[in-house]
């Protein structure tokens, strides 16, 4: 199945929904490319939705964007089973700066099961968590047009750069 949609923007499509399909006998694995794509492997300047991921938004097996959320997520904040990000919230959490889960590891706050970084399940750790992350996550939010700048530049010329095999369209 592949749905794109007609409305284009840079030369993307807005919605590029590929799912795998099979021609003679051959699984062909659908490639998503787009503002919002969907597909085993999902390739959004936005939103990347598959089984792999990859977009301001991301969201699958494996997760890579600003925001992920998957079974393996990289990402700035990532969320998975196995997270590593600036920020990482997982089973096996690996952060820049602070992670949460059964196994965390950070530079500056972790709590977990096993818990390793300079705040490692202490007070200053559990009050980051609890007040100053909701408060940088917020302050984040305030000014997120420039936090996206540069991911969707990036993301821009990795996709269009990209040269659809023949017969594909």
């Amino acid at each position: 199945m592949e749905y794109r949609s007609r409305r284009t923007f840079l030369g993307l499509p807005l919605i590029h929904v590929a799912m795998s399909r099979v021609e003679n006998g051959v699984v062909r694995r659908g490639v998503a490319r787009g503002w919002i794509a969907v597909g085993d492997v999902a390739l959004g300047v936005l939103v990347g939705i598959g089984g792999v991921g990859v977009g301001a938004f991301a969201l699958g097996g494996v997760a890579l964007g600003g925001f992920a959320f998957g079974g393996m997520s990289l990402a700035v904040i990532a969320l998975g089973g196995m997270a590593l990000g600036v920020l990482a919230l997982g089973g096996g959490a690996v952060g820049w700066h602070a992670a949460l889960g059964g196994l965390a590891v950070a530079r500056e706050y972790a709590i977990g099961g096993l818990a390793i970084a300079r705040h490692a399940n202490d007070a200053a750790a559990r009050h980051y968590f609890e007040q100053d992350l909701p408060a940088a996550l917020l302050a984040l939010t305030e000014h997120s047009e420039w936090v996206w700048v540069p991911l969707v530049i990036a993301a821009l010329f990795f996709l269009r750069g990209r040269e659809e095999p023949p017969g594909r369209r």
